[in-house]
């Protein structure tokens, strides 16, 4: 099972974005997702679970965590968000990627929606890039 840490300071916005398109996108039954941050807020910012719902994903239970170097050495993946100085060094055996990507926080909808899909764009193409395969499409409701 390879573990990927979506990586940004308060884990409300892009981390809590990408690790959610990944679970969404990846095979469940080869590869996870996480979103953490180095100072984590409360909760994940209400335009970010907005943004998320209208395609389809629902992240209103979703919680900010903290980013710790035990999290990160047993993951596969670091991918950064803009966390910067402040995200642990990822050990041997552990790829890391800094994703520039604005921060969705007090951002109009219209932003936030570019955001969300510029990062599902990037990871899908990380898990292919990776040869992991994809999860099988969801049902529509009936």
């Amino acid at each position: 099972m390879k573990t990927v840490i979506f990586a940004c300071v308060h884990s409300a916005g892009r981390s809590q974005m990408a690790a959610a398109w990944f679970n969404e996108l990846a095979d469940p039954a080869t590869a996870r997702a996480l979103a953490a941050g180095t100072q984590p807020a409360e909760r994940v910012h209400p335009v970010v679970v907005d943004a998320m719902n209208e395609v389809g994903v629902d992240l209103s239970d979703a919680k900010p965590r903290l980013l710790t170097e035990e999290l990160v050495a047993k993951a596969s993946f670091l991918i950064t968000m803009g966390c910067g100085e402040s995200c642990p060094v990822a050990p041997p055996g552990v790829h890391r990627r800094d994703w520039e990507l604005e921060d969705p926080k007090g951002q109009p909808m219209d932003r936030v929606r570019a955001i969300r899909d510029d990062i599902r764009r990037r990871v899908a193409a990380l898990i292919d890039e990776n040869d992991w395969p994809r999860a099988a499409p969801r049902r529509a409701p009936t």
